[in-house]
């Protein structure tokens, strides 16, 4: 089928961004910390059977290197990432974050340059600028706020750690994702996650409160079909649309999720459209467009 894996990037992006929203109204009730967890141990049941299923090894002939390399990856980008990801959710509400989160594309071309010696163009680095521009108009107020100006400006440096830390986890195994199975390097990637997670947890005093949110009744909906959505099935879609289109499109048309998440908010969370987050959203796609494509 033509054009298939552009369609399915963009399903992909529909997807994230549809879990995004159900991430942010489980967030209204269950801890980051939890609900990372939660998401990540579902997800890793359903890759262990779709692995199964499609008859994967689970131990792969690779070196010690490469297994620390892929958990460390899970560390970095899935335990301490999506935790910093999910809090600013909770700060900036989807439609500013879904903007912020347009910083991944940039990170991860700096530091692909710094770590593996890829070349940066004049175009990249005038993407980059109309990210951080989208972002500042997009979050700029004047006098009193809806949201206290203290909260948007943590909930932009969250979310700015959150893509360095993605950005730092997916370059780390740039060069490895060649010569492994994608299904199973995310499975690795998983496990990972989930250990970090697990050893934040046991130095945090208030762990067992922390992990009884998760039984919060009202959020139950929102936290299983966020995790099914977003974690597993959004994956799925996208390793499909890597897999029939160039990596830099599907790339791009991933990053439209920008756009779906800022409607998706304003239908179902009901938060505000004005000219600065429409313009916002628009110079933040073409950014991650110059940035992926320059």
């Amino acid at each position: 089928m033509q054009y298939l894996g552009e369609i399915l990037s963009v399903v992909a992006a529909i997807l994230w961004a549809f879990a995004v929203i159900l991430f942010k109204k489980s967030g209204e009730s269950v801890h980051p910390i939890a609900l990372n967890l939660f998401k990540n141990i579902f997800a890793m049941a359903l890759f262990i059977a779709t692995i199964l299923i499609l008859d994967i090894q689970f131990i792969q002939d690779l070196s010690t290197t490469f297994y620390l390399y892929l958990f460390l990856s899970g560390v970095i980008g899935i335990g301490v990432g999506d935790t910093l990801f999910l809090k600013s959710l909770n700060l900036l509400g989807a439609g500013l974050t879904g903007i912020v989160y347009c910083l991944y594309a940039p990170f991860v071309i700096i530091f692909s340059v710094l770590l593996l010696n890829e070349t940066l163009t004049i175009l990249q680095v005038f993407g980059v600028f109309l990210i951080v521009l989208a972002i500042l108009i997009a979050t700029y107020k004047r006098g009193k706020s809806q949201i206290k100006r203290e909260r948007i400006l943590l909930g932009i440096l969250l979310a700015i750690f959150a893509n360095i830390a993605f950005a730092t986890g997916i370059v780390i195994i740039k060069p490895l994702l060649g010569h492994t199975p994608i299904l199973w390097a995310t499975l690795i990637r998983l496990i990972g996650g989930i250990f970090s997670l697990f050893i934040i947890l046991i130095f945090l005093p208030e762990r067992r409160k922390i992990i009884k949110s998760l039984t919060i009744r009202s959020s139950f909906p929102y936290t299983i079909s966020g995790s099914f959505i977003g974690t597993y099935l959004a994956m799925l879609v996208w390793l499909a649309g890597i897999k029939y289109t160039q990596v830099s499109i599907a790339s791009t048309l991933n990053q439209t999720n920008t756009i779906f998440i800022f409607l998706f908010a304003s239908i179902i969370l009901k938060e505000p459209i004005d000219w600065k987050r429409s313009t916002g959203v628009l110079l933040a796609i073409l950014g991650v467009a110059l940035v992926t494509l320059g």
